[in-house]
């Protein structure tokens, strides 16, 4: 067993006893549902009310009170003004029921009872996610398809299936128009806002046209591209040759706009995090000719520029990958939160009595499940919930369409029988069935286990590279993973709720792969009723145009 702190299972019993679940039984269930006055019951044809012992249930009366929420819901069928696309990466339904769970917890219920704020939405959909070659998906096919409406090959930008990966001559011809290009030859203003750099994947997808995702800077180019011109990512953002180029682009990646030779504003002293342009170009200084424009690359910086002066704000806050959330909170990074960058660029676009469009990227949502790492994973997912709380806030649903949804899943599954109120990031807690008295749940070798874990990644307990066999722990293990030769590790005294704890994992890989299942997808405004069922991905597209109300 590694060197992860330890505790007694004596702490997951106190707070399951603080939650009132020690002994789990129907009252410990319907504790914390609210107990309402019962409304007149329905009648039936011969004016008499069956005998229904359930009315009695806070439950019962609870559920009546949603379908009647949900009858008199009248969807919004005029036009949309604006469309705000909220993409939680790698956001699948265990990553929403688990960040639901643990915001719940945090804010001391049980948690299974809790909503995030974009669940209260009351149009939903399930979406399918995979690419035109693979089954499981990737984030730079799976954005294309949201944004041009049609489905492409994995790892291309805004370009069409004809398109192999990498062949930029292949490319040529087969850009296909983005919902963000549509905008801004109408007059609209538009915007994009991630935590991941903002020429990753799902941002780059939405101004973009590429036949390789990684080719954010020109250093990134092959030799034959790079001597054809062939404009790598953060060329295109600047290039942007559609209305007066985007008004709001924030979140990471200042590597990609700065020549080589420039050292980071904020790590002078750190080589590695200089500039990687090899054309010399300052991509920051060619933002700032447009009118009114703004580049800030810290906290202070943000804050001080004033939507109201502003017309194209450029924020990179970090020479790659924003902090995760836990990471902002917890060292004064001096990089804004998600939903404060949300809240701003509704504030700069807004001033366009045209409209707008804005794509907000939950970005290392994803980053964390590719560690195995649920605690950063969830955090990240409730930050991406406030951000759709700003937004929710600072519009209108009369004329503002609200799309909440993921480009595709991971494999991190919830399992175990734990009981109610069971802490989401720790081991499963049963309860015997007759007395109700709780002890941790076992394997088939007597071993606790967690109710969160993965199907494959980095969280293999056998021995790697400098890393004994057992409990993996953020950084992850130098690789060269080993067989299993002790088992499962015994998590007894082990505190797998750590900000740092590695879930396990059954199959050993460097980097955990995404799911393959359905994404969900929750909607308001304008034309949201109109998703419904099992959708394609590219169907997104054709939502918001005809929000939008242009012929399609």
């Amino acid at each position: 067993m590694s060197s992860q702190a330890r505790t007694t299972s004596g702490i997951t019993a106190a707070v399951l006893v603080g939650l009132g679940l020690i002994v789990v039984g129907s009252s410990a269930l319907s504790r914390s549902v609210s107990d309402p006055t019962l409304e007149a019951a329905d009648r039936s044809p011969g004016g008499k009310s069956p005998a229904i012992p359930q009315r009695e249930s806070a439950w019962y009366r609870e559920a009546r009170r949603a379908v009647e929420r949900a009858r008199d819901q009248a969807p919004v069928t005029g036009k949309a003004r604006n469309v705000v696309l909220f993409v939680g990466d790698g956001m699948g339904i265990a990553t929403v029921t688990a960040a639901r769970i643990l915001e719940g917890q945090r804010n001391n219920g049980s948690g299974e009872e809790n909503a995030l704020s974009f669940e209260k939405l009351p149009y939903t959909a399930l979406v399918k996610t995979y690419n035109t070659d693979q089954q499981v998906a990737d984030s730079a096919g799976t954005m294309t398809a949201m944004v041009t409406g049609v489905k492409c090959r994995a790892g291309v930008l805004s370009v069409d299936e004809r398109a192999p990966r990498g062949d930029f001559v292949a490319a040529k011809g087969r850009e296909l128009l983005t919902i963000l290009e549509w905008a801004e030859q109408r007059g609209l203003s538009t915007g994009v806002v991630t935590t991941t750099r903002v020429t990753h994947a799902t941002p780059g997808a939405c101004y973009a046209h590429t036949p390789e995702r990684d080719w954010e800077s020109d250093a990134n180019l092959p030799d034959a591209a790079r001597a054809a011109g062939f404009p790598d990512i953060a060329r295109q953002l600047i290039e942007f040759p559609y209305g007066d180029g985007l008004e709001v682009a924030m979140g990471g990646g200042r590597m990609a706009f700065l020549p080589n030779n420039m050292p980071d504003p904020e790590y002078p002293d750190k080589p590695k995090l200089s500039g990687k342009r090899l054309d010399g170009r300052d991509l920051t200084k060619e933002w700032m000719r447009r009118s009114n424009a703004a580049y800030v690359w810290n906290k202070a910086q943000f804050e001080a520029a004033q939507p109201a002066e502003t017309s194209h704000l450029l924020g990179l806050f970090e020479p790659d990958h924003m902090q995760y959330e836990h990471g902002r909170r917890g060292d004064g990074a001096g990089e804004p939160a998600l939903h404060e960058m949300t809240a701003k660029a509704i504030d700069i676009l807004s001033r366009n009595p045209q409209g707008y469009f804005l794509m907000v990227e939950g970005g290392r949502i994803d980053h964390a499940h590719h560690l195995n790492n649920p605690y950063r994973a969830l955090d990240d997912t409730i930050e991406f919930a406030r951000a759709v709380r700003a937004a929710v806030e600072k519009t209108n649903r009369q004329e503002t369409l609200i799309i909440v949804t993921a480009d595709h899943s991971h494999t991190m599954t919830i399992a175990g029988y734990g009981v109610r109120g069971n802490p989401i990031l720790g081991k499963v807690i049963v309860a015997d069935p007759a007395t109700g008295v709780t002890s941790l749940g076992k394997d088939e070798l007597g071993l606790p286990y967690t109710a969160l874990s993965y199907a494959n990644g980095p969280g293999y307990t056998g021995a790697s590279r400098g890393t004994e066999e057992g409990t993996k722990t953020i950084p992850p293990a130098d690789w060269g993973f080993k067989g299993i030769a002790k088992g499962r590790p015994d998590l007894t005294l082990l505190t797998t709720e750590l900000p740092d704890y590695v879930s396990e994992a059954t199959v050993p890989l460097e980097s955990e792969t995404h799911g393959g299942e359905d994404v969900p997808l929750y909607a308001d405004g304008p034309q949201a009723h109109l998703f419904h069922g099992a959708i394609e991905q590219n169907v997104i597209f054709h939502v918001m145009v005809e929000a939008y109300g242009w012929s399609p």
